[in-house]
């Protein structure tokens, strides 16, 4: 069996088990690679080559090439069937694309199917400025397992900063907290500091503002750090467990 694989729709739910009734644990995103552990007629065990997340997807939408050129830059980027006729079809911020033809601002990644450049970054680009990545999401609605503008969590907001970059990250909290390095206190927060507590994650915009992707607010939305700190310890009873930063 050939080991890796293209995600080729939109996106998709990634599950816990092989059932549309089990848990979403996170979603793919079109370009996304992955390797096949099993499969049946209806259903696909993967293993997704960039943070070796392990969960299940229907057996479809998939291929075995794809040569990628172009990264979706813009929180969703609209997909036209002709260069002048939108639909209601967007890929999703970071999904990587090929390119078949292309003709001035537009580049045509499938048959009939267009994105415009300025949607796009080259697929080398890098984004140093977390800050730009993160606001991008801002008032996406929470949705537990997500990492889409149809909603994301915390720690794939924090995740989708890395994966853009391709530089290896954990996706949920719980390992994050555990791969990053850093310290239970501080005394002054910086830009880039992450704040971890128990099953929430949230990353300083400055000194005094952090962003997060917050349950109680249901969408991502930037609050003052202290405030937030104090709100988390008060209506979940959770300290901060580690404190560490943003490497790039």
């Amino acid at each position: 069996m050939k080991n890796n694989y293209f995600y080729k729709k939109k996106f998709s739910n990634i599950y816990k088990k092989a059932s549309k009734n089990s848990e979403v644990t996170s979603q793919i995103l079109y370009g996304e690679k992955f390797k096949i552990l099993s499969q049946n007629k209806k259903w696909v065990k993967i293993l997704t080559l960039f943070d070796n997340y392990i969960g299940y997807i229907e057996n479809k939408n998939y291929v075995d090439k794809l040569f990628p050129k172009y990264k979706v830059y813009s929180l969703k980027a609209k997909i036209k069937n002709k260069l002048n006729k939108k639909t209601e079809n967007f890929l999703s911020f970071g999904s990587k694309v090929e390119v078949i033809n292309e003709i001035e601002n537009y580049i045509e990644f499938e048959k009939n199917k267009w994105l415009k450049k300025n949607d796009l970054k080259k697929i080398s680009h890098k984004e140093k400025d977390f800050n730009k990545i993160f606001k991008l999401f801002l008032k996406t609605k929470y949705v537990w397992g997500g990492k889409t503008f149809k909603g994301i969590d915390c720690s794939a907001l924090l995740q989708i900063f890395n994966y853009y970059n391709e530089s290896y990250y954990p996706r949920d909290t719980r390992d994050q907290i555990n791969y990053s390095k850093g310290k239970p206190k501080k005394r002054k927060f910086e830009k880039g500091d992450i704040i971890f507590w128990k099953g929430h994650v949230a990353i300083c915009l400055n000194s005094k503002k952090l962003i997060h992707a917050y349950g109680p607010e249901k969408k991502v939305l930037t609050m003052p750090i202290i405030t937030t700190i104090n709100r988390i310890r008060e209506t979940a009873n959770l300290e901060v467990k580690k404190i560490a930063r943003i490497n790039f």
